[in-house]
């Protein structure tokens, strides 16, 4: 049989797309196809020579660790839980998160997400995790399911400046990937006290993650979706309300009458 062609540049990219592979971890690109230059041989060492120290001429260069391993995931886990009730603002709250090492998708995002909108508002949608876009930008919700993220909202006569934004996970997965089970948990302490300082009347979780995340059920979004529940904030307890996330929206429209219906009960309820 003749050999198969092989791919050209545009299937590549095609491949690494459908892949993930979106965006650049460094800052030069390393070509793994193209075999390493042969070492040259050593030269002969006289018995009596002793071994280079470092920090001397002649010394073998020391390549630096790449960077610390997080922690085990419990210790990470009561870390997170430490510092997150720590912070007495939602800047201090950033800062934590900034400096915060114990998970693991820090060392791939390209920035932190924290929030976006206004921290006084009445009401607070919660999201799973940022996307491509987001990481770039450092901001939730501004690819396409944030716009219509946008369109849901103003819809029910709300903007960016009337609620308050955020994700349960504020670092990108690569390549959107779902976040671990472990990942969740790890952050979980940080959205909690962000809920908690916002303090809102309304909690809006968007998608099955984020509901099943915050307002600890084990049920699919069909069951959960426009049902009004209970959230302990810390300091009081706040309704909060489930409804699809504007990215499954995106795949499969035809549930936008469901959400709708639950635009409609979030508008009623912040109109008392």
């Amino acid at each position: 049989m003749p050999p198969e062609p092989l791919p050209d540049v545009r299937q590549l990219l095609a491949f690494y797309l459908e892949a993930g592979v979106d965006c650049a971890l460094a800052d030069e690109p390393i070509n793994r196809l193209v075999e390493p230059d042969p070492a040259p041989a050593a030269a002969p060492v006289a018995r009596q020579a002793t071994a280079p120290q470092p920090g001397r001429p002649g010394a073998p260069a020391i390549i630096p660790p790449r960077g610390e391993p997080p922690p085990p995931p419990d210790a990470a886990i009561a870390s997170a839980r430490e510092a997150a009730r720590t912070a007495p603002t939602l800047q201090a709250l950033r800062e934590l998160l900034e400096n915060f090492d114990g998970c693991a998708l820090k060392q791939t995002a390209s920035r932190l997400v924290f929030a976006d909108g206004n921290p006084e508002a009445r009401i607070m949608l919660v999201g799973e995790a940022p996307g491509r876009d987001e990481d770039i930008e450092g901001l939730p919700f501004v690819g396409r399911s944030g716009k219509l993220l946008d369109r849901m909202i103003g819809a029910i006569g709300l903007d960016r400046t009337k609620v308050y934004i955020a994700n349960v996970i504020p670092w990108r997965p690569p390549g959107n990937r779902t976040p671990t089970p472990q990942e969740t948990q790890i952050c979980l302490p940080f959205i909690r006290r962000q809920i908690e300082l916002v303090d809102p009347d309304v909690l809006v979780t968007l998608g099955n993650p984020s509901t099943q995340a915050l307002l600890g059920t084990t049920e699919g979004i069909m069951r959960t979706r426009g049902k009004w529940r209970d959230y302990d904030t810390g300091k009081r307890t706040i309704r909060a309300i489930a409804t699809f996330h504007p990215a499954y929206l995106l795949r499969s429209p035809s549930y936008k009458r469901l959400s709708w219906q639950d635009l409609r009960a979030i508008a009623t309820v912040l109109a008392v």
